[in-house]
């Protein structure tokens, strides 16, 4: 059986002039912290919750999140995702000065840059979260089917350029997909949704959805983020109108 056909994008690409927010400026320097906890650690999920990326806490403990809003700061700026703050991220933290921005400038939706690896919330034109994730690897895959004995499913590994809608969803903990367990996915092209996921690496590695850490994933539901219906804009950099 031939892989399904993917649906034609519903609307056309929005005008990639993105609104910019101002943060103020930090009077102490931040300084690397490595992947340790400590109280330099909270001033540095503080500084990357000001610049608008997502993580759970600003108490000091650098775990998941904070790993993760790291490595989406480091590839907004271009610089090696490690996902642990040395001196060239602590620099840049402390010297950005505008919050993380998609190219999106208009609507509320959720943009997805390929090329930067990240994901964009956007609220009334403007981008309230970055969050870290891994979209298609790009690669040609055929596997067994984790559902069905003896069904195959393969695919090109891509995750499509074009504007979707989120339109089926499952709210409840893990579940087996057809190519492995992903958590609370939220679809939006056929079988390509967005999902929580075991690993989120720092470089394109899914079979063509959208991965991004659990607890993520949970805040996407918790806010009510990502509804039914929610429009997706998913594009390379720069953009494919």
């Amino acid at each position: 059986m031939p892989p399904p056909t993917l649906p034609t994008p519903i609307i056309t690409a929005p005008p990639p002039q993105a609104v910019v927010v101002a943060v103020a400026p930090l009077d102490v320097p931040l300084v690397a912290v490595g992947k340790k906890d400590g109280a330099e650690t909270a001033r540095v999920q503080q500084r990357l919750l000001d610049l608008g990326f997502w993580l759970q806490s600003s108490e000091g403990e650098y775990g998941v999140t904070t790993a993760q809003a790291v490595m989406a700061f480091q590839k907004y700026v271009g610089l090696e995702a490690s996902a642990a703050v040395d001196e060239a991220t602590a620099q840049a933290l402390t010297s950005t000065t505008t919050k993380a921005h998609g190219e999106t400038n208009t609507g509320t939706l959720i943009e997805i840059d390929k090329d930067l690896q990240l994901l964009f919330i956007v609220q009334d034109a403007v981008t309230v979260w970055t969050i870290n994730v891994s979209t298609g690897s790009g690669i040609a895959f055929k596997e067994r089917d984790k559902n069905e004995w003896g069904k195959w499913v393969w695919g090109d590994g891509q995750t499509p350029d074009g504007i979707f809608k989120i339109n089926r969803e499952a709210e409840k903990g893990w579940r087996t997909g057809d190519l492995g367990d992903i958590y609370r996915p939220k679809y939006f092209n056929v079988g390509i949704g967005l999902h929580g996921a075991y690993q989120v690496p720092n470089y394109p590695a899914s079979h063509g959805c959208v991965r991004m850490s659990t607890p993520a994933m949970d805040f996407i539901w918790a806010e009510n983020l990502a509804p039914m219906g929610m429009k997706i804009w998913v594009h390379s950099d720069p953009p494919v109108l």
